[in-house]
């Protein structure tokens, strides 16, 4: 296995997706995928169309990227439009990738990406792997779809951001664009990948009972407590500088996290808006009688966690490491806003000479050892593919 990366900050969509495939397929030997993030800016269908100029028929999936992206040359962004690209060449893996919008439900189209990503490899066996993109919001109905067809495979991933959460996010696979679905890519490969995924944020002593919530999403009490009053508690921000979308950043180094049943990690719950009933909508799915803490972390914990976060998935490989497809989230990287390039220069410190990809995205999915698979936001879901 082999990979590149590449990117571009050309005006020109086209032009963008043509020289970011250029440089990713040289000198790989049967590119099998190729990632590719960009700005809200371009046109994907452009950015598109000139990646397909120089990759042929080898699957394209990706996804918009909140801000810029993180390769090895530093943070890539450009107010006319970015984009980076990770291919990957190996003769012993297959690929099959497969994107679709919204159908009557996002399990049943999760349901049909399954299915279309085997066919597109020619088999209905299930992949040893599978990256999935979502749009956020009902990110754990895709997977299960995905899931009911294919059975508990590792997965790694993240949702598509855009720069404000205004819903200009979009996903696209080498023949679609939409704006509201998921796709996929399945791996049928004899080569290693591992996941390393964490949200890196300390537990504190505040806890309490789920005890009621609205639909999925919406944290209406805690202990029996509107949630926002005792959220307001445990972390002394009042709750008039907690409404609407003023707890988005207000949460950001004091987030929601539960426990998984095992006890191995703890996910982040990121608290979106604030209402006006006190009650909390957060960016994943919640259960009533399971336990919200309070996490905590400072912005130098946020600009070391990459790098940390490398430092133990490389504790897991057993063989080298070809490539490297780091997901961070997009709200951890607004509120390190101007650092981000010292994220980097730590992260390059434990690299090395690998090529790697950082999108930032606003949902992220991964699989620490013995879990399930598993869905956060603020959390980093870092994978190596190994030679």
């Amino acid at each position: 296995m082999k990979a590149n990366v590449a990117w571009s900050t050309d005006e020109d969509a086209y032009l963008a997706g043509k020289a970011c495939a250029k440089k990713a397929v040289l000198d790989l030997v049967q590119t099998k995928v190729a990632f590719l993030f960009s700005s809200v800016d371009y046109n994907e269908q452009k950015l598109i169309g000139g990646a397909k100029e120089e990759l042929g028929t080898a699957p394209i999936i990706g996804c918009t990227s909140n801000g810029g992206l993180l390769v090895p040359d530093g943070y890539i962004t450009s107010e006319h439009g970015f984009a980076g690209m990770l291919a990957i060449g190996d003769p012993d893996t297959a690929v099959g990738v497969a994107g679709e919008k919204k159908l009557f439900t996002a399990r049943e189209t999760g349901r049909k990406v399954a299915i279309d990503a085997m066919n597109k490899v020619g088999t209905t066996f299930s992949p040893s792997y599978f990256f999935m993109i979502a749009t956020p919001g009902e990110e754990e109905e895709y997977a299960k779809g995905i899931q009911d067809i294919i059975g508990d495979v590792p997965m790694f991933g993240g949702s598509c951001a855009d720069n404000d959460l205004s819903g200009k996010w979009r996903i696209f696979t080498s023949d679609k664009v939409f704006s509201e679905g998921v796709a996929v890519a399945f791996f049928y490969t004899n080569k290693k990948l591992v996941n390393e995924y964490t949200g890196r944020y300390h537990e504190t002593v505040n806890a309490g009972i789920i005890t009621k919530i609205r639909g999925k999403r919406t944290l209406e009490e805690i202990d029996n407590m509107p949630a926002m009053k005792k959220y307001s508690e445990w972390t002394k921000i009042k709750t008039r500088e907690l409404m609407g979308d003023k707890i988005l950043t207000a949460s950001i180094l004091k987030p929601i996290g539960i426990k998984t049943p095992t006890g191995n990690i703890t996910l982040i719950r990121h608290p979106m808006a604030g209402n006006s009933d006190y009650s909390i909508n957060l960016g994943n799915d919640l259960a009533v009688n399971t336990a919200a803490i309070q996490m905590q972390a400072s912005l130098d914990e946020l600009i070391k966690a990459p790098k940390l976060t490398l430092r133990d998935l490389k504790r897991k490989l057993k063989a080298e490491p070809a490539a490297y497809l780091f997901i961070h989230c997009g709200g951890r990287k607004i509120a390190i806003g101007n650092r981000i390039e010292e994220v980097n220069n730590l992260l390059k410190e434990e690299v090395g000479n690998v090529p790697y990809i950082m999108p930032f995205t606003f949902g992220e999915y991964g699989r620490y050892e013995h879990e399930a698979n598993n869905m956060g936001g603020l959390m980093l879901s870092f994978t190596a593919f190994c030679k």
